[in-house]
């Protein structure tokens, strides 16, 4: 069917930006655990109950953002909202993901909190037990339909490999090219449509201004930085978001460099703001809100934590804005299906690399604290409980541990 200019109708989109901003709403407050963990968030509320996408379509989209700069778990959130809703999907699901951590940070950042005591101590130690169960969940799914034979298993152990001699964003991306070219040499795509089509409403010219933008950015915002304090702030939050990839704490060192190495933030400050980051849902990214507010030099409070939060995040959007149109078209191919069922495999590896490093390593501590990991998993897994209950659980499990001799 066409319209009267002769044009492709465009599928209807399946949901409304009410819909993704309530759904988001529901995980920036409860995603707790860093980036990788929030994959497993979205997959078990979208992917498992929702039914949004299935499982490959949703692999596909972890691995496009483990490729691109930015922050991983937000470009996927990105890109489902955009698929679900359009432009404002895309917008509702960045809003409401990324509101509840960075309004959190800010008032942090405005009120000069002090760090909870035992009890917070307590409740922090729980949330990070809770992502150990919260991402061997995802893991244990994802195998299942991603590593159905030999070969994938076999790929998705190498990532893992790969990632102990590797590690970092660089071993990340390493072990996603070469599972996909470990998919290639087994040769089992198609060339059929999949199951997991995604409706981008995107086009090609959308998507070629979003990479101009991006680049004219990136080569213009340094020259820009001497004509004001503003400036210099885009810029340097916008270099931290354009250059780190996978998100979450590698972006650490990138804002480190950025504003404790300009004296704009103290160490303390910077450290301080880094705990309290961990104390909250959604995406770290959001540790930028914290940082514009306390910056030194004005423009600081809330219109410096405006400035740093857009900056940080537009990089990566605009990239993934840039490859989605290309993206679908591309998957279906039989070469790109034998390629990205490769690199499915290796995503699941990567998955099992991170439960063990840095999420079990940092989180567990003793047998107390593992028994509380499984405890949340069993939930999880055979009760079926949603994943916000078992985050309550986690938390008021790790008060209790706090508590005990």
């Amino acid at each position: 069917m066409s319209d009267t200019s002769g044009a492709p109708a465009r599928k209807p989109l399946p949901g409304t930006a009410t819909e993704v901003f309530l759904t988001f709403l529901k995980l920036g407050l409860t995603s707790f655990g860093g980036p990788i963990a929030h994959l497993g968030y979205f997959r078990d509320e979208l992917v498992t109950r929702r039914r949004w996408l299935n499982d490959s379509a949703y692999a596909d989209l972890v691995a496009l953002c483990q490729f691109l700069p930015g922050p991983a778990s937000s470009q996927v959130g990105f890109a489902l909202g955009m698929i679900r809703a359009g432009w404002l999907g895309a917008l509702a699901a960045f809003t409401a993901f990324t509101l509840p951590s960075a309004l959190v940070l800010l008032a942090f950042a405005m009120t000069a909190a002090s760090m909870p005591g035992p009890a917070g101590t307590g409740v922090l130690n729980g949330l990070k037990i809770v992502a150990v169960a919260i991402i061997a969940h995802a893991v244990w799914g994802m195998a299942k339909s991603l590593c159905p034979d030999k070969e994938r298993a076999a790929i998705a152990v190498g990532a893992v490999a790969f990632l102990a001699f590797v590690p970092g964003a660089v071993g990340m991306v390493g072990a996603i090219l070469l599972g996909g070219l470990g998919g290639l040499a087994l040769g089992r795509g198609t060339g059929a449509p999949t199951g997991g089509q995604m409706n981008v409403p995107i086009s090609r010219r959308a998507g070629t201004v979003a990479l101009v933008v991006f680049s004219a950015l990136l080569a213009l915002l340094p020259v820009l930085a001497g004509q004001g304090q503003a400036l210099a702030v885009i810029d340097s939050f916008f270099r931290a978001g354009a250059l780190v990839f996978g998100g979450g704490h590698v972006v650490l060192p990138l804002l480190q460099a950025e504003t404790v190495a300009t004296g704009w933030v103290t160490p303390d400050d910077f450290l301080a703001g880094y705990g309290a980051a961990q104390a909250v849902p959604g995406p770290l990214f959001t540790f930028a809100a914290y940082l514009g507010a306390v910056l030194g030099p004005a423009p600081n409070g809330i219109m410096g934590a405006t400035l740093a939060l857009g900056a940080i995040f537009l990089p990566g959007f605009l990239l993934l804005v840039g490859v989605l149109p290309y993206w679908d078209q591309f998957r279906r191919a039989a070469y790109a299906q034998s390629l990205m069922q490769g690199a499915n495999a290796a995503v699941v590896g990567i998955l099992g690399a991170a439960l063990y490093s840095p999420v079990f390593t940092s989180a567990i501590g003793d047998m107390r604290d593992f028994a509380l990991a499984l405890a949340c998993f069993v939930l999880l897994m055979a009760w079926k409980a949603p994943p916000w209950a078992v985050v309550i659980v986690a938390a008021l499990g790790g008060v209790g541990l706090a508590l005990l001799p």
